[in-house]
């Protein structure tokens, strides 16, 4: 543990220093939250606090990684009161949301299992709970929207096709891709994901949009219902 005040730290390591002669963009994403963070505790300085929340949960993720966090995760470090800790929940949510926003400027357009992965996957494989999204999308591919179905077990007794084709017809959607994770990390679809997708593709078919795809998300890999020949 680093014991030294901010102060005794040289000028030329301190992160405001750094980012004053070079930038942000020089700055390590512990450099970085310790700015955020600007105080440490009794016994140890910000950037000893900043290492400790990136060593919370999947130190590999950085910043990125507090998107996996919760509140009590957070001011469980010391230091962390409820005020920061909400102010770090909102840095890991807007590192999210940014980061989703640079893969579909990059992707633009969905059509393969692929780049629907790139748009989730960071969003999706450390979720402890099954989560359910559609996408909406136009004729060339392009997403419209997304939305989030259901929370909890994704279950084709539970979950109405209605919820999903309400939202398609709304924003004049022409495709419908289905994208859940699996906690476990196993992307191998279950009996109930089968058959949520053959009632939604059903639905979709009766109402003149296409279910392009049923995309389950594990950690790191993932299965595609189309890529797998399960979709009609």
């Amino acid at each position: 543990m680093d014991k030294r005040k901010m102060k005794d730290i040289p000028a030329d390591d301190r992160p405001y220093e750094k980012c004053v002669r070079m930038g942000p963009e020089a700055l390590s994403d512990e450099e970085l939250l310790s700015i955020i963070i600007r105080t440490g505790s009794r016994g140890q300085n910000s950037l000893e606090t900043a290492r400790q929340i990136l060593e919370l949960s999947y130190p590999e993720d950085g910043i990125l990684g507090l998107s996996h966090l919760s509140l009590q995760d957070l001011t469980g470090v010391e230091g962390i009161g409820t005020v920061k800790g909400i102010q770090l929940l909102c840095i890991g949510e807007l590192s999210r949301r940014i980061s989703k926003r640079f893969a579909i400027s990059r992707i633009r357009v969905f059509n393969l299992p692929e780049e629907v992965v790139n748009y989730y996957m960071e969003d999706m494989r450390h979720m402890e709970q099954e989560q359910l999204y559609a996408m909406y999308l136009d004729m060339k591919h392009r997403l419209i929207k997304d939305m989030l179905i259901s929370k909890g077990t994704v279950s084709a007794t539970i979950i109405s096709p209605r919820e999903i084709f309400i939202e398609a017809v709304r924003c004049r959607a022409t495709g419908v891709i289905l994208v859940h994770n699996h906690p476990s990390g196993d992307p191998t679809p279950s009996r109930q994901d089968c058959l949520l997708t053959k009632r939604v593709q059903e639905a979709g078919n009766l109402l003149g949009i296409q279910l392009l795809d049923h995309v389950v998300i594990g950690d790191q890999t993932y299965c595609s219902f189309k890529r797998e020949g399960q979709l009609e």
